[in-house]
C-alpha cells in the first residue's frame, strides 16, 4: 500500500488527505442531519466531536487498512465532503463509502469523485471488487451507484446495527471486470 498520501485531481475537484485544518469542515458535514440521516453517525452537535472522524480517516490510511480523500473545489484549502475506501484487501476487495455538503448536493461532485477514485482503486490499489453498504430509503445514493456501474445484489437483512437497532442494507457491487480502467 501507499507510503504518502495520494492527492487526485477531476476536472473540477481535489481529492485531498483530510487534515486537522479540516476540523470545522467534517463538523459542517456531519453536523447536518440531511447527511447523516443515512449513516450509522449520530449527527455532530459541536466541532470538537469532528475530531475523532480526522483521527479515524488519518489512522486507517497510516495503517494501511483504508484510505478516506477529503472532496475540494479545485483552488480551494476546504473540503466539502469525504470519499474512499473505509477497508480494503489488496487483489480482493474494498467497501466505498462517500459524503457531501447539502448546498453541494445534485451537481454531480460524487459522480465525478467515485469515479476517480473507482479507477484508483481498481488500478492502484489492485481491487477486484467494490461493495457500497446502502441504507434502505437512501434512493439517492442507489441511483448514483447505478449510475456508475454498480449492481444491486440484493437485501443484507439486519446488517447493520447501530443506536440500538438493526437495518437492513441493500449490498452493491462493482468488479474490475465490469469497468473500463482509464
Amino acid at each position: 500500500m501507499l507510503d504518502i498520501f495520494p492527492i487526485l485531481h477531476t476536472d473540477r475537484l481535489d481529492l485531498v488527505e483530510i487534515k486537522q485544518q479540516h476540523l470545522g469542515d467534517i463538523f459542517k458535514l456531519f453536523g447536518d442531519n440531511r447527511v447523516t440521516q443515512f449513516y450509522n453517525i449520530v449527527t455532530l452537535s459541536n466541532e470538537s466531536e469532528a475530531q475523532r472522524f480526522i483521527d479515524w480517516f488519518q489512522n486507517r490510511f497510516v495503517e494501511k487498512l483504508g484510505i478516506r480523500w477529503g472532496i475540494s473545489l479545485k483552488g480551494s484549502d476546504s473540503i466539502i465532503g469525504t470519499i474512499g475506501f473505509n477497508n480494503f484487501t489488496k487483489r480482493h476487495r474494498a467497501n466505498i463509502g462517500y459524503d457531501l455538503q447539502t448546498n453541494f448536493w445534485n451537481r454531480g461532485i460524487i459522480t465525478e469523485a467515485l469515479k476517480t477514485v473507482i479507477n484508483f482503486g481498481f488500478n492502484e490499489l489492485d481491487i477486484n471488487r467494490i461493495e457500497a453498504e446502502v441504507m434502505q430509503g437512501n434512493y439517492a445514493s442507489e441511483k448514483l451507484l447505478i449510475k456508475v456501474g454498480f449492481k444491486n445484489e440484493g437485501i443484507l437483512r439486519e446488517w447493520m446495527y447501530w443506536n440500538d437497532k438493526h437495518y437492513d442494507m441493500i449490498m452493491y457491487s462493482l468488479l474490475k471486470a465490469d469497468v473500463k480502467l482509464t
